[in-house]
């Protein structure tokens, strides 16, 4: 052990350095919550639903509340019910046994709603595809205002997609945002 500690202790730490940001993808925090009051008035509530993923998806989304996104700074907070929620945040091909679920919460969430797919397979299904057990993408299902491909897509993407379905909403009162699709660096 004495022998690990000499060493650390002439060579310092050695690591990697951090990633450069995408270009755009971090802006500062309080026009992010700014721009989110302007729009809706109050703080951003998204209800997560797997409808058969991998998880790779659900990683990348749980990492937006780690410290270095943290969204419930800017104003985004995830929500246990679609009774409570702005917008859906989709996963994964939907799969047949998930197809009813699916279209439930989406009714059970208040309009004007909001619906966000993510990856490749909330996308079109993926590697996935139609088949038997999958109805393919989240668009298959219930309609879809903003999609966010990669597989899995970072973090910086999902928030550049969710503010992307945000700015698409139109004020309170104009029915239903219109179709919008996000590619990386895209606004």
């Amino acid at each position: 052990m004495w022998h690990i500690l000499k060493y650390v202790a002439r060579r310092g730490r050695i690591t990697e350095p951090p990633p450069e940001p995408l270009a755009g993808a971090r802006r500062p925090a309080h026009l992010i919550h700014d721009e989110l009051l302007a729009i809706l008035g109050r703080a951003l509530a998204i209800r997560h639903v797997d409808a058969g993923s991998c998880n790779g998806c659900e990683l990348e989304i749980n990492a937006l509340n780690n410290p270095y996104y943290n969204i419930e700074g800017l104003g985004i907070r995830f929500v246990a019910s679609p009774r409570h929620a702005d917008m859906l945040l989709v996963t994964g091909p939907v799969s047949r046994h998930m197809e009813v679920a699916l279209r439930r919460t989406y009714d059970a969430t208040p309009a004007p709603k909001l619906v966000v797919a993510v990856g490749d397979c909330g996308c079109n299904g993926g590697i996935f595809g139609e088949s038997y057990a999958s109805r393919g993408g989240v668009a298959n299902v219930i309609p879809v205002d903003v999609t966010v491909p990669g597989c899995p897509p970072p973090p910086a993407e999902l928030l550049a997609g969710i503010l992307a379905a945000v700015r698409a909403r139109p004020p309170v009162g104009e029915g239903e945002a219109a179709q919008a699709d996000f590619a990386p660096g895209f606004n």
